[in-house]
């Protein structure tokens, strides 16, 4: 099985073009078995890009840990770059379809080569029954679990929740340091209020435009980077008052510019990298 190792601000995965290639049988097992850094490819998780009845293509993502999530927005970045350079779909307006519907996508190309991607990621999901979370709505914030506290084992924290396709809890904190990721961030993503289980975003405010942010994501651990996750953030820093509707998500892996418009969808701007090509021999 052929396939593509790319990258979106150093959220990697392996892609696999399903246009040519046959869908895998049992893709939760590939996708545990390449993502391993020691014994596979290594990555963050397998990304299928299939044909769709609705869309230039459709996007299947899976974690490392054989999980299906809805959407990733660094992932679906790279399956534009692919979908343009390969000349599946050679134009500069692409439609994908994902867990969370068929998002558009505008290409910055330079000599034929795709940097970066715009993504209209849609509009977020605050209700906190559809996040889903059994946190309650904070009166203060309309129909939004912000603001809101969470028990978890050895202390609470002050958290935002927000769906952008799949579920986020965003905590604002003082200092981001590897405590609140590693620790914290595995209870977040498994406590009992996040019945499909949640990433978990930690924020720093560096100002009302600017942000650093770590995350722990569902199915995966530490990343470095998350592009719903980066929308999350500048959803719930607007919300709160922390931040305005325009912001930039300094990560690990690199920088995300986000938007969330008067349109009330959220836009991401991010860059798209390929590593290399390889065969799949199976183990």
């Amino acid at each position: 099985m052929r396939f593509t190792k790319m990258h979106g601000a150093g959220n990697d995965y392996v892609y696999v073009n399903c246009f040519e290639e046959p869908l895998p049988n049992e893709p939760a097992e590939l996708a545990r078995k390449i993502s391993d850094r020691h014994f596979g490819v290594g990555s963050d998780g397998l990304v299928l890009i299939c044909t769709s009845q609705v869309a230039d293509a459709r996007m299947r993502m899976f974690n490392a840990d054989g999980s299906e999530a809805e959407m990733c927005g660094n992932a679906i970045r790279c399956v534009a770059k692919y979908l343009y350079e390969r000349g599946i779909a050679r134009r500069e307006t692409l439609q994908i379809e994902t867990g969370r519907g068929v998002l558009a996508l505008e290409l910055e190309v330079a000599d034929g080569v795709v940097h970066r991607v715009r993504v209209d990621m849609g509009e977020p999901i605050l209700e906190p029954a559809l996040v889903p979370t059994t946190l309650p709505a904070n009166p203060a914030f309309g129909g939004a679990a912000a603001n809101v506290p969470l028990r978890l084992a050895d202390r609470t924290i002050e958290v935002t929740c927000v769906s952008m396709g799949n579920p986020h809890c965003v905590c604002f904190v003082e200092q981001l340091d590897d405590t609140w990721v590693h620790q914290i961030g595995r209870q977040v993503e498994t406590n009992a209020h996040f019945p499909r289980r949640t990433n978990a975003e930690f924020v720093q405010v560096l100002s009302y435009e600017e942000v650093r942010m770590r995350v722990w994501e569902r199915g995966a651990g530490e990343t470095l980077a998350c592009g719903t996750g980066a929308c999350a953030v500048c959803v719930a820093g607007a919300i709160t008052g922390r931040t305005g509707r325009r912001v930039t998500v300094h990560l690990l892996g690199g920088d995300l510019e986000i938007h969330w418009a008067a349109d009330n969808h959220v836009y991401m701007t991010g860059p798209a990298v390929e590593v290399f090509e390889g065969v799949w021999k199976g183990t």
